[in-house]
């Protein structure tokens, strides 16, 4: 008899296992470390969904596309996250992604238009350096320094193409030149912006590649105020982070669930101190202790997505003829 009731007990268990609905959303690697936004986002969702998140960690922003472009409709995500402008036209060009429903009033510097890719957060692209050095005022200051940089490769780094669009933005036609430049500044190039941040932390460079707000973390998690984001004369490139569903997921409504939540209080008041980014609807405690006084662009640039992907093959060829010389 007490067989029969372990056993009867053991299926139901199982049972209620094989009723709980997987979703299933790709995204890169910092997100989902012990101290980003993953972890909190995770316990937060499947509180309210009834449902089993899983995270799976893909490499940085252009990595996620180009593993779901060979995956294609056989890929396991529901869900991607770590997209960008910059990837937008190439990725709703690959005909993966569904519409999506959500609705809301973004606290973006930009206009959104899109009905597929869903904005949780955004920032503006630094360089970073310690307080004490005096920073170049602009890219062609910087090629004239003995200045020692970190950057993050635009073909697997959403930063790194960030990068590319940026010296684009700026200086159109001549954009090789400025490279051609830059070159000899350039200590190495890493695969995503995590490995850049730690080579700069391990003393490797002068400056890394990273974001207005990154000096945020280091006074608010560190109570480190030595850190600062140089200030460009021709001004900053934005970055806006977007999430979308995918056409052929086998739980839309799970993943339509998913990103509605990603604009409510729950998951935007997170971001600012995990992901240290703006969070693209501001929480109703608005922003945490730290991020005044960062750095405010004097101009933003920001290339439309139609325009990018004949803009990035450009800046890609510029970037490689430069760094292989």
């Amino acid at each position: 008899m007490k067989y029969l009731t372990f056993a009867a007990g053991v299926f139901c268990a199982t049972g209620v296992a094989a009723q709980t609905p997987e979703l299933t959303v790709y995204t890169y690697d910092s997100f989902v470390s012990e101290w980003g936004p993953g972890p909190q986002i995770e316990k937060a969702f499947e509180a309210e969904c009834g449902c089993d998140l899983k995270f799976v960690s893909a490499g940085d922003g252009a990595s996620l596309l180009a593993r779901l472009k060979l995956e294609g409709a056989r890929s396991d995500a529901d869900v991607v996250l770590g997209l960008d402008t910059n990837l937008m036209a190439s990725a709703e060009d690959s005909g993966l992604f569904a519409p999506s429903e959500v609705d809301v009033e973004y606290d973006l510097p930009v206009a959104w238009e899109s009905d597929t890719f869903v904005p949780y957060d955004w920032g503006y692209f630094a360089f970073i350096h310690n307080k004490g050095v005096t920073p170049p005022q602009d890219f062609l200051e910087l090629a004239k320094s003995d200045m020692k940089i970190l950057i993050q490769d635009p073909r697997s780094s959403t930063p790194g193409l960030g990068l590319l669009m940026w010296v684009k933005a700026a200086y159109g036609d001549d954009a090789a030149q400025v490279w051609a430049d830059l070159a000899d500044n350039v200590v190495t190039v890493t695969k995503g912006w995590s490995e850049a941040y730690g080579l700069f932390l391990d003393g490797e460079a002068d400056m890394v590649l990273s974001y207005t707000t990154s000096p945020a973390y280091h006074i608010i998690a560190e109570d480190d105020d030595t850190k600062e984001a140089a200030a460009f004369d021709e001004g900053h490139y934005m970055q806006v982070e977007v999430a979308a569903k995918l056409a052929a997921s086998d739980q839309p409504e799970l993943a339509e669930q998913f990103l509605q939540f990603m604009v409510t209080d729950a998951f935007q008041s997170v971001i600012p101190t995990t992901n240290w980014m703006y969070p693209s609807v501001i929480p109703g405690d608005g922003l945490p202790e730290g991020f005044e006084g960062l750095v405010e662009p004097r101009k933003s640039l920001l290339l439309p997505p139609a325009e990018v992907q004949a803009a990035r093959d450009e800046a890609l060829n510029e970037w490689l003829t430069a760094l292989s010389q």
